[in-house]
Parts: structure tokens; C-alpha cells; sequence
């Protein structure tokens, strides 16, 4: 891979690069949970130490310390790490706050190195010698270490709430399972189970023997209170004729069968408030740094923090075309004697190409009732690539490629996303 012209090194700068480098000690890290492994190489590839240091700060002075012992005076040394956004960040961190030169290596260029040999192995010592044999043939090419905690948190909150999300959906599931035993006609009675109603109805009548000398007043009255007055009597007496219509359910183990359901409902409750609080920590930390992208239709403060955790600070991206890349939307080209295609790309940050895939998903749905566009611009877009040729599945990666230009220009400037203004003024009529 070369390097584009503008930052090319002239042969003059590169012959100085390389006599700095004669100078230069290449530590790579191989990181870990609990133990980080690093090996010392210098420009020749060859070894003069390797370390093995506990994940805690307490260890990170010595590390230090280690390396310059093994260096000589006129050496000064590079750190490469191979995880700088998981187990490696506090170290990275410390390595920045001592002034020492920290650059970030792709996992994947340590991979290659390690396929370069005719002997295939793995070990923690050869995973931090490749990452150090990387930061020795590509180091001008390697973006520095950028500690930037604001968004390291986001991807923090931003990956917790997805773990909560789907620990609440296996609980709904579990709740769904319990209630065809105890109320076979329960999704008659609200089209959400674990909605603030709903769970309040499971919560205090567990089981249908709870309603026996309920009436159908009292009931609603139940149902008025935490519904904020939507459900009427009507509603109440249709539950009653349900649990009539349904039979006496089984008698044995009713008290364990209801003490089931109050735990998964207590359980949904706090998942729920949990959920909240993440939302409102991710939109004040959007806010922080001036984030537009909830301006986009279908994209609400879930999608802008998961776009901004991946992404990151955009201001590594040098254009839409690299984050395209980043994200494995833009094409490749594979050809060979004058002849060659472009290709769907299956490499990239898969996490980012699925939340753009989603959007374009968003973009390209109608309103159920009348069946318009929800973004007009988009839907026209889509159709004139089908009208130009392309396979339904070449129009959509047109749709996300074109929704990275505007995700990367609305991070880049900070403003909002806005329709043109026919398709606006048609979408207010």
C-alpha cells in the first residue's frame, strides 16, 4: 500500500527517516485481561527484551524502567499497541501521560505479519514480536495513540445498554412462557406485556385466582390508575371474559408459579429504569460535544451514541471515503492483467457497517397508513440507482455509502441534517 503523494516523503526525508530509525527500540504490547506481554526489538529485528507485567498501574512504572535498561543511550523507544480501545487503554494512557511515543496497531496488520512466515504459530511473545515487526517496517504509516476518554465512555455506556437490551429481551421471553400457563388469552389484554400497565396487572394478579372477587369497576379502576386513565371498562371487562373463557388453569404450584412471574416483572422494571438512566447520560454526553446526527430521519440518541462510539473523533478521518472504508462499505477492487472488478467488501468495523445498514434500512421504510416515504430524498435516490441498472442489493450500498457523506459531514461540521427544500415543503403538505 502506498502512501498518497501529498504525504509522501521526499528521498531526502526518507533517507533522514531511516537513520532516525536506526535510533528508534520497538516495544510491542500484546494485551490482555489480567497480563500484558512486551518485546523490545530494535531496527535490525533484533530481540533485546521481552516483558511480561501485570493489567494494574501499580506495574506500569517498572515497564518502563525494564525498557530503558535494555536500551542503549541513544535509542529512544516507540510503543506499538495491538488493542488500544480494550485491556490496553489505561496502559496507553500512562504511556501518553509520561511523554513517552505510543501508536496504535491494527490487530490485522499483526495477523499478516504473523501469515508472512513459513512456520504459522501463536503465543503471546510472537503476537507482540509481529506487533513490533509492524511499527519497524510501517511506522510513519501507524496513527499515533489518542487517548480521547469522552468517547471511550460513550462506548462503554453505549455497549452496556446493549447487554442490558438483550438481557430484558430474554426476560420478556421468560415471561411470555409463564403466562401461557397462567393467562392463555394474555395477549388479548395488552399488546405489550412489559408495558407500565401490563407489568402492573402481572404484579399485583399473578395468577387468575387474584381476580376471583374482583369486579369489573374495581378492575378498571386498577387499570385507570397506572395507565394515566387509557384504559376504560371496557378493557377490564373483556380480561374478565378472557379468564372465564379460559378455565380454571392448573392448581398445583400456584404460589411458586406466581412467585416466578413477580420476580421477572421486578426484573423488567429494573432493566427498564436502567435503560433510562443510560439514555440520559449517552444524550447529556451527545450534547457535549454538539452532536447533530439525531437530526436524521429514523436515527434517535441510541443510533447517534453507537455512530459516535464507533466512529469516534472524526477528525481521524482524513474524508468520507476513509470512513467508508473503515466502516467496509466502499467497494475493493481485485483485477489482474488489465482486467479486474469491484467487489462488496467484507472487511472493516462490522459493528459500524451494521448500525449504517440499519439506518439505510430506517431511510428506505414507509409510514404504514399512507405509505409514504419517512425520507423522500432517499427513496428517490434508491429507485433512480434500480432505474440506472443496479441489483436491489447494489442500490442499498449506494444508500449507506451516501448516508457515511452525511454522517461524516454532520460530525465534521456539527450541524444538522436537513432535507432540500421541495422534498421539505412536500413532506409539511
Amino acid at each position: 500500500m502506498s502512501l498518497p503523494a501529498e504525504v509522501r516523503p521526499s528521498p531526502k526525508e526518507r533517507e533522514s527517516l531511516q537513520k532516525q530509525q536506526l535510533h528508534y527500540a520497538y516495544v510491542g504490547v500484546d494485551l490482555h485481561k489480567s497480563q500484558h506481554t512486551a518485546v523490545i526489538l530494535n531496527y535490525w529485528n533484533e530481540k533485546l527484551g521481552e516483558i511480561q507485567f501485570d493489567n494494574t498501574p501499580a506495574a506500569f512504572p517498572k515497564v518502563l524502567a525494564k525498557v530503558q535498561s535494555c536500551l542503549e543511550p541513544d535509542m529512544k523507544a516507540v510503543y506499538g499497541l495491538e488493542d488500544t480501545g480494550g485491556y490496553g487503554w489505561a496502559f496507553g494512557l500512562y504511556l501518553i501521560q509520561s511523554n513517552q511515543w505510543v501508536k496504535s496497531v491494527n490487530p490485522a496488520f499483526a495477523s499478516e505479519k504473523r501469515k508472512g512466515f513459513p512456520t504459522v504459530h501463536k503465543s503471546d511473545s510472537w503476537d507482540a514480536e509481529c506487533v513490533a515487526r509492524v511499527m519497524r517496517d510501517d511506522l510513519n504509516r501507524l496513527p499515533d495513540f489518542k487517548p480521547d476518554e469522552h468517547y471511550w465512555v460513550m462506548r462503554q455506556l453505549s455497549t452496556r445498554r446493549s447487554g442490558i437490551v438483550k438481557s430484558l429481551s430474554a426476560v420478556i421471553r421468560q415471561l411470555h412462557v409463564q403466562l401461557s400457563y397462567t393467562y392463555p388469552s394474555y395477549r388479548r389484554y395488552f399488546s405489550e406485556i412489559d408495558g407500565k400497565t401490563a407489568l402492573a396487572f402481572w404484579r399485583t394478579f399473578p395468577s387468575p385466582r387474584h381476580l376471583e372477587k374482583v369486579t369489573a369497576e374495581r378492575l378498571a379502576e386498577f387499570l385507570r390508575k397506572h395507565s394515566n386513565n387509557a384504559c376504560s371498562t371496557k378493557k377490564a371487562e373483556q380480561i374478565l371474559r378472557c379468564i372465564e373463557a379460559d378455565g380454571q388453569a392448573s392448581v398445583h404450584y400456584v404460589e411458586e408459579k406466581e412467585l416466578v412471574i413477580r420476580s421477572l416483572v421486578k426484573q423488567i422494571r429494573y432493566y427498564l429504569k436502567e435503560i433510562t438512566e443510560f439514555d440520559a447520560k449517552l444524550r447529556d454526553m451527545l450534547e457535549q460535544i454538539g452532536c447533530q446526527l439525531h437530526t436524521i430521519t429514523g436515527v434517535d440518541v441510541v443510533t447517534s451514541a453507537e455512530l459516535v462510539a464507533e466512529i469516534g473523533d472524526v477528525s481521524r478521518f482524513a474524508n468520507a471515503d476513509k470512513l467508508a472504508r473503515y466502516a467496509g462499505i466502499a467497494p475493493i477492487f481485485a483485477g489482474s492483467g488489465g482486467k479486474g472488478k469491484y467487489y462488496k467488501s467484507k472487511q472493516g468495523d462490522r459493528s459500524l457497517h451494521s448500525i449504517f445498514m440499519s439506518l439505510a434500512i430506517r431511510q428506505l421504510a414507509v409510514h404504514r397508513g399512507t405509505k409514504t416515504p419517512r425520507n423522500p430524498l432517499f427513496h428517490e435516490y434508491f429507485h433512480r440507482k434500480l432505474s440506472e441498472g443496479k441489483t436491489k442489493r447494489q442500490a442499498f450500498i449506494c444508500v449507506m455509502r451516501r448516508l457515511v457523506n452525511i454522517v461524516y459531514g454532520i460530525l465534521k461540521s456539527k450541524t444538522a441534517y436537513r432535507l432540500p427544500e421541495p422534498l421539505r415543503r412536500a413532506e409539511n403538505e
